[in-house]
C-alpha cells in the first residue's frame, strides 16, 4: 500500500507515549495540565466551540477555538498566533490529535494542516515535536524541565 505524500500546507508527528490515552487526554483538556507542557499562562473552554487563549513562550500567544473533543480519542482545534514569529492567524489552521490505544500505552497522531507557507510548515514541525516531547514527558509521569524556549517579555 502507498502512503500518499503529505500537503504542502501539513505537519504530520506521531509519538508513541507510555501511558494510557485517559492519561494523555488529560493533558490535552485540562488547563493546569496543558500549561505544564506548553505555555506559561492561558485561558481554554474544553469543548467544541470554546476558545482558547495561551501564552506559549513568554511573548508569543496562539489563539483559536475547540472544533471536537473526543474523550479518550480525538480532539481538534483552531490555531494560530495573536502575537508570534509566523503569519498564521487565529483560527486559520487546524490541529487534530488523535489517541489510540496501543500494547505499550498510546500512539499520538498529531496533523497540523492550512498552513500558508514552508517556512511555516518547518517552524510549526520543529516546535510541535518539541512540546508534544514534553508532553509525552509529563503524561509519562516524569518532569521535562523548564521550557528552554520560554522568554520572558521585554521591557
Amino acid at each position: 500500500m502507498t502512503i500518499p505524500p503529505t500537503p504542502m500546507d501539513t505537519v504530520t508527528l506521531e509519538r508513541r507515549v507510555a501511558a494510557r490515552p485517559e492519561t494523555v487526554f488529560g493533558f490535552l483538556t485540562d488547563r493546569e495540565k496543558w500549561l505544564s507542557w506548553m505555555g506559561q499562562d492561558g485561558s481554554f473552554a474544553f469543548e467544541p466551540g470554546g476558545s482558547y487563549r495561551v501564552t506559549v513562550t513568554g511573548r508569543d500567544v496562539a489563539a483559536g477555538r475547540f472544533i471536537t473533543v473526543d474523550p479518550y480519542r480525538r480532539v481538534v482545534f483552531s490555531w494560530g498566533w495573536e502575537s508570534g514569529p509566523l503569519p498564521v492567524p487565529p483560527g486559520s489552521s487546524t490541529v487534530e490529535i488523535t489517541l489510540e490505544p496501543t500494547t505499550e500505552g498510546t500512539l499520538l497522531r498529531m496533523i497540523h494542516s492550512g498552513l500558508p507557507t514552508t517556512e511555516a510548515c518547518e517552524a510549526h514541525a520543529e516546535s510541535w515535536q518539541h512540546y508534544v516531547d514534553r508532553l509525552a514527558a509529563r503524561a509519562e509521569g516524569t518532569d521535562p524541565g523548564p521550557d528552554t524556549w520560554t522568554r520572558q517579555p521585554e521591557g
